[in-house]
């Protein structure tokens, strides 16, 4: 039956031959389910019994369980399904056909992150999956790029409960085993309207969001200070300013002002501490002015997280690689979902690389069989 599987190359050509962009604006948005069936059918090939899932409150999203094996425990390979949208402008190729250019493969989707299950499928090909004493699971989410809604959608659903997972999102070749978390939060300052020629009749927001974003940088200046982990390349919490908007015109004044901001907090940091920290630090904001400064998230936060180095996964991937796990200073949000339902995580090592936009993949050449 696994001589149905097409060759590698054929099976990545088709990966990214089939759109499957998820955007917030739903003109740009679509349906993952051509991807869905596509995999669904090369699983099915390889002996998995395969279940698709209907994402709820999406526009027509699907998420697929491959599992093979019976029992408690078992692997957990994990991966989206979707793509951010292109923008015409920066690409030189179609990107919806894998082109090969200096050794690389270039096309939307081939390191972040379709080619994980180009890799996965070819790795199985010759594995008699009856063998195998504990379950394998492969998971292919939908709207990892925008809602999370199919990471989230499983975990809040399913019953198993894997030992560990691996996501394979692309990490330059390192495989990962930290990451920071990730907070979105806004901060809105309502004031009162007026003309600019009579201030005292009015609350100037932008003013207030002056003092706000003052306290709010020393809260910065205080996380560098208090909290490390060395390991990371930039070893201390970071917070962004991300986006200001207020006021509609140079001669009224500003009603409301709205701040989005960031913070990536390190493993061991709670969220309930991080909130604690923020609130206490726009207090007094909020203490001189009653009912004016509200803090809301953007979306829901994600903890920092840490696989110990001595955990056995961990030390079956550097001993497999040869190469000691690293931290990820970015994190790769379905670790926040995934890890409900397994005992452990981790990053993948996956060949690929993605030093510009998401547009290309170190691959094996193509003359050579692929790397497993």
């Amino acid at each position: 039956m696994k001589m149905n599987l097409p060759p590698f190359i054929e099976i990545y050509r088709a990966l990214i031959a089939t759109p499957s962009i998820s955007a917030t604006e739903e003109a740009l948005d679509q349906s993952n389910e051509s991807l869905i069936n596509l995999l669904a059918g090369w699983f099915s090939d390889l002996g998995f019994n395969v279940e698709v899932q209907p994402v709820p409150g999406t526009r027509h999203k699907f998420n697929l369980l491959a599992s093979t094996g019976t029992g408690a425990g078992g692997l957990l390979l994990a991966g989206h399904t979707d793509t951010v949208p292109f923008d015409d402008g920066r690409w030189t190729r179609d990107p919806f056909t894998l082109t090969e250019h200096d050794n690389k493969l270039y096309g939307l989707g081939t390191a972040d992150m379709k080619g994980f299950f180009a890799f996965i499928l070819d790795a199985l090909r010759d594995v008699d999956v009856t063998t195998l004493k504990k379950p394998l699971y492969i998971l292919a989410t939908a709207d990892e790029e925008t809602s999370m809604a199919g990471a989230r959608y499983f975990s809040e659903n399913t019953a198993i409960r894997p030992d560990c997972a691996i996501i394979g999102e692309p990490t330059s070749l390192q495989p990962i085993r930290a990451h920071k978390g990730h907070i979105s939060t806004a901060v809105r300052v309502l004031g009162q309207s007026g003309h600019s020629s009579d201030p005292a009749r009015g609350v100037n927001a932008i003013e207030l969001m002056h003092d706000a974003i003052g306290r709010i940088m020393t809260l910065r200046d205080d996380l560098k200070e208090r909290y490390h982990y060395e390991a990371f390349t930039v070893p201390y919490p970071t917070l962004n300013l991300g986006s200001l908007h207020g006021g509609d015109a140079s001669n009224r004044i500003c009603a409301c002002c709205e701040l989005h901001m960031d913070i990536r907090p390190l493993p061991g940091m709670t969220l309930s501490d991080l909130d604690g920290l923020l609130n206490e630090a726009l207090a007094p904001v909020s203490e001189r002015w009653p009912g004016r400064l509200t803090v809301s998230e953007l979306h829901p936060p994600i903890p920092g997280y840490e696989c110990p180095p001595d955990h056995q996964l961990v030390q079956v991937v550097e001993k497999l690689l040869g190469e000691k796990t690293g931290r990820g200073e970015l994190l790769h949000r379905s670790a926040v979902y995934f890890r409900p339902c397994a005992q452990r995580w981790c990053l993948a090592r996956v060949p690929s690389t993605r030093p510009t936009s998401r547009m290309s993949t170190w691959k094996p050449a193509l003359s050579s069989p692929p790397a497993s």
